[in-house]
């Protein structure tokens, strides 16, 4: 029934999305934190993870809106994932992101180069730089937890070293235009809109000792790339949990022209400038919506038990149980 649940949310969001998608060439671009980084971000998902949607955010919009690049306000969807294909710890955001964006003074759409967004390099080199720039702003205030072997990073002297060879390396971004078309890119991050790191048809086995799952190995460049990892039970859990978001964490936001109140207003005023139909409206069947029930029979009465409220730990529900007298 769960799985159900959120294999309807997720075709949901994929239709929500695509409603919204311009006749224009779309792109999909890719952020990743260094290794050194997402240790951090390991005891501090919430200001690190939050950050980095923010740094990237700034870089597209701002290297965009540069006329020397596009010189547009341009929108885009991000998504979170913290996870590579073994579970390991591997933070970075997908952008689905239109290729073009308004004027300044929002009259006419400008379109980048065919098969072309923005350069890689200079996305890089400034998401580096604010990501980085952020990162020392939350040390200073405090916000950052430091445990373990990065205790020693609790000093300003010995963060800023540790950051130091960081301020030289390449980060990795990633923007082409995706393989299948927007819509693919789409049904590639629905599968993950609301469930975390890995998917059931991926598990091979499991008992009280080992976990067994499918993994796709990116080091081989031919061939066939799946092969099985096997996991002491502990370790699988471990890995699991590490991407288990805070709670109340958004890992989808929208920016720019894709943000807010206005987005669907803005979405169709770029229509108009494009000369192009709104999407066709498909009337939707309205699903017969039947009240959840138990496994289990009522121990009173013999007959099923209906879930009346789901609240979380230590919450006080709302609803009251009937006399045990009614009940029976």
């Amino acid at each position: 029934m769960v799985r159900e649940t959120l294999a309807n949310a997720a075709r949901d969001w994929m239709a929500a999305r695509a409603e919204d998608l311009l006749p224009v060439e779309y792109f999909h671009v890719v952020f990743t934190l260094p290794a050194e980084i997402a240790r951090i971000a390991c005891w501090n998902k919430r200001a690190v993870y939050g950050l980095l949607f923010r740094a990237s955010a700034e870089t597209v919009t701002t290297i965009a809106a540069d006329p020397r690049h596009l010189g547009a306000r341009v929108g885009m969807t991000s998504v979170l994932h913290t996870w590579g294909s073994a579970l390991t710890h591997h933070p970075h955001i997908h952008m689905i992101v239109p290729g073009g964006g308004l004027s300044p003074d929002g009259g006419r759409w400008i379109s980048c180069r065919r098969g072309f967004f923005l350069p890689v390099r200079v996305l890089s080199r400034l998401f580096r730089r604010l990501f980085l720039e952020g990162l020392a702003a939350l040390h200073k205030a405090g916000e950052l937890q430091f445990f373990a072997d990065l205790k020693q990073l609790e000093g300003a002297g010995a963060f800023s070293a540790y950051l130091t060879p960081l301020r030289k390396t390449e980060w990795v971004v990633y923007a082409k235009p995706p393989f299948g078309g927007p819509e693919a890119v789409l049904a590639y991050l629905s599968r993950y809109t609301h469930r975390v790191a890995i998917s059931n048809h991926r598990l091979v086995s499991a008992d009280a000792d080992t976990v067994a799952f499918r993994w796709k190995d990116y080091r081989i460049k031919s061939g066939d790339r799946m092969k099985v990892m096997r996991l002491t039970t502990a370790e699988f859990i471990r890995r699991f949990l590490i991407h288990v978001l805070p709670d109340g964490f958004h890992r989808i936001r929208h920016y720019g022209l894709l943000a807010g109140a206005t987005r669907k207003a803005t979405i169709a005023r770029i229509r108009g400038l494009l000369g192009a139909a709104p999407p066709e409206q498909v009337p939707q069947a309205v699903p017969e919506i039947s009240p959840l029930t138990l496994r289990e029979p009522c121990p009173c009465c013999g007959g099923p038990m209906r879930i009346v409220e789901i609240f979380r730990r230590g919450q006080k529900p709302s609803s009251r149980a009937p006399p045990r007298e009614q009940a029976a």
